[in-house]
């Protein structure tokens, strides 16, 4: 039997990885979230007081850089040259690096063989920008995740307010309105809605709620 993929994608704080990797476990798929591949990438930079707009730089530190997806006790560890760097991955800095180097074609084939290898070889439920338009544009199922600014907002604030960082709610709603932009309007497979993707706006819905909408579409396909 051919692996089942499922490609879940949607701007910013749209919740996408908390979503993807709790339908993934209900399932018993792989959950492969490849923002985090290119957060690691644009840590890699940053470590290397690499500036986001440096393209020429940004390039050839990716291409030194190597970046692998692990699971320990069923949890996704990413590697960045052999350390863990899920801890460091998550702050807005490296989210708003991201979002820039993340625009350069050159850095989004280094990653793409390495996404498109366990897709084929897994039964995976992926999140990112441009999964079902172009990392997998025959997925089993596509799903856009999205919700309003203000929740996305909110729940980024309130994430990092848990972690312990000191931020500001107005200027995540400028980062989150800034970041979808950026994604919008990149020139190299920007943020749409793929052909035959399932819109679903969760700004009213719970994350289990949502969670299970995802699963009846895994489960209706025939």
């Amino acid at each position: 039997m051919s692996t089942i993929n499922v490609a879940i994608d949607g701007p910013a704080g749209a919740g996408k990885s908390t979503i993807a990797k709790m339908a993934a476990a209900k399932k018993e798929f792989i959950y492969v979230d490849t923002g985090a591949m290119f957060r690691a990438i644009a840590l890699h930079c940053s470590r290397l007081n690499i500036k986001a707009k440096d393209k020429e730089n940004i390039i050839k530190a990716s291409k030194k850089a190597s970046v692998e997806i692990k699971y320990i006790d069923g949890e996704q560890k990413v590697i960045l040259n052999g350390e863990d760097v899920n801890a460091f991955i998550r702050t807005e800095e490296i989210s708003q690096m991201t979002s820039t180097i993340s625009a350069y074609p050159e850095v989004r084939e280094i990653l793409l063989g390495l996404q498109r290898d366990i897709a084929a070889k897994n039964n995976v439920i992926m999140d990112g920008r441009d999964i079902g338009s172009n990392v997998l544009p025959n997925a089993d199922v596509k799903i856009y995740l999205t919700a309003s600014v203000e929740t996305r907002a909110m729940r980024r604030y309130k994430e990092q307010i848990e972690k312990g960082y000191d931020v500001s709610l107005e200027n995540i709603k400028e980062d989150i309105e800034k970041r979808d932009y950026q994604d919008m309007h990149r020139e190299c497979a920007p943020l749409t809605i793929a052909d035959g993707a399932y819109v679903l706006d969760s700004s009213d819905m719970s994350i289990e709620e949502v969670v299970e909408e995802i699963i009846s579409r895994i489960d209706g396909i025939k």
